[in-house]
């Protein structure tokens, strides 16, 4: 090995092969059958239970665990691939200790709650490894639905109309259907391919054709996609990225972290992929985490997480930024990049501290950098859409948008709060909408 995490620069094959294994494997690992049942025999099962209230896809909780507990974790899995197809995903990487397990009767007396998320990847994993779907489609209603973006609400969508009957078309922009879950998120959380297994898993139902390099406003337009199909879901997600307005923003080395994370994700052997021997993350959200552990976990010297305010302002939760700076990231806060300096290349940045209103304080400081990532958020790239608020397509509780026949879900609409579980929870719910509507049953 030529380079180390001491070599200076952006280099590749920072660290041993073994290293890189231990570093990307699970971060979560699976709970075998004995450690399932006894995670499942700590729940109450109480009675309206606060953790369903808390799940954004209303899975009966108590259910699946009880099924658990007694030996039946295919009917755990279906109870809960009921309410979300992806499941399975969504154990893996939602944040749970914010959600249902944050609101567990065991965490508020004990601060030990029931291991829900895992117990959720048990019943789920146990179910598609032995292959099979355990759903059948309902007899062709001769409709058919054209679906944007591959992505957690697309494919939650595209699911719930084929299983009614409907034919489906899901239209993607990239070479991969996963939208999110197979590009953006740390691939410690999804290792072994799993986005893609679960992909073709969720397919399994029939009735779903995919078609990829077909973004929309490029490759097709909203106006044909509504005299083709006799309804369409726009579940596209994000695609633009917010710039760094900032003196040298410009420089070799200042990269998007979502360019960084996708890139990672694609790798065939991580010891390729460069990294930045001292590198700066800014931003505070999900995103930012998962770019600043992995610059770490790729074998970067230094890795400085950056913020505009306090911690209990990040979107990132505690729990993952308690993970970072297990791994070594140094979380700054309440400063703002004031310029980015080098010789081409980044060589360091200057932030200024700033108060509790934001406001300068006239204090900077450098922090060494030879890479940058932006992580300060994405938007919405497309012309022709639905009327927007706040940047994003508006839509009612159902995810119906202001031109009629249109559905949208996920980050691209408004009112999310951009995580996987949600968007699942949209897409479904646009879907039994848009039957109701093509069936007759609502207005």
């Amino acid at each position: 090995m030529t380079q180390s995490p001491f070599t200076p620069g952006v280099a590749s094959g920072r660290l041993a092969a073994p290293e890189y294994d231990a570093n990307f494997s699970d971060l979560h690992p699976a709970l075998d059958a004995h450690e399932a049942l006894v995670a499942a025999d700590r729940c109450y099962f109480c009675h309206d239970a606060p953790c369903i209230a808390a799940c954004p896809t209303d899975i009966d909780i108590p259910l699946f665990i009880r099924q658990i507990a007694t030996g039946t974790p295919d009917a755990a899995a279906k109870t809960i691939l009921t309410q979300n197809i992806m499941g399975g995903m969504c154990a893996r990487v939602c944040p749970t200790e914010t959600l249902c397990e944050e609101a567990c009767v065991r965490e508020i007396a004990e601060g030990k709650p029931v291991l829900i998320g895992q117990l959720q990847r048990y019943a789920t994993d146990h179910l598609q490894e032995k292959g099979g779907h355990p759903f059948t489609r309902a007899p062709s209603t001769g409709k058919s639905i054209a679906v944007v973006g591959a992505g957690p609400a697309g494919l939650a969508c595209a699911h719930r109309v084929a299983m009614l009957g409907h034919d489906v078309v899901v239209m993607d922009a990239r070479a991969k259907p996963g939208g999110l879950n197979e590009y953006g998120i740390a691939a410690y959380k999804t290792p072994e391919g799993f986005a893609q297994a679960e992909v073709d898993w969720l397919l399994g139902i029939g009735g779903i054709a995919l078609q990829h390099g077909k973004a929309l406003g490029t490759d097709v337009t909203l106006d044909s996609l509504r005299a083709d199909y006799d309804a369409v879901f726009l579940g596209m997600g994000l695609g633009g990225v917010n710039g760094l307005s900032v003196e040298g923003g410009d420089k070799v080395g200042v990269l998007n972290a979502v360019d960084f994370i996708s890139d990672l994700r694609q790798a065939g052997d991580l010891a390729d992929l460069p990294v930045g021997r001292d590198v700066v993350v800014i931003g505070g959200g999900m995103t930012a985490v998962d770019a600043a552990v992995q610059a770490k976990l790729l074998g970067a010297l230094n890795v400085t997480l950056a913020y505009r305010r306090g911690r209990d302002r990040m979107n990132a939760s505690v729990f993952e930024q308690d993970l970072a700076a297990s791994k070594g990231v140094r979380i700054m806060t309440h400063v703002v990049p004031k310029a980015i300096r080098g010789n081409g290349a980044v060589r360091e940045i200057e932030f200024e501290y700033v108060n509790q209103n934001m406001t300068g304080t006239g204090q900077t400081v450098c922090v060494a950098a030879d890479q940058v990532l932006r992580a300060i958020g994405q938007t919405l790239e497309s012309d022709g859409l639905p009327d927007l608020e706040s940047g994003k397509i508006a839509v009612s509780d159902a995810g119906r948008t202001s031109i009629s026949g249109v559905w949208a879900g996920g980050d691209c609409a408004s009112g999310g709060d951009d995580l996987t579980v949600t968007a699942v929870a949209e897409g479904r719910d646009a879907a039994m909408d848009i039957h109701d509507v093509l069936m007759g049953a609502a207005g």
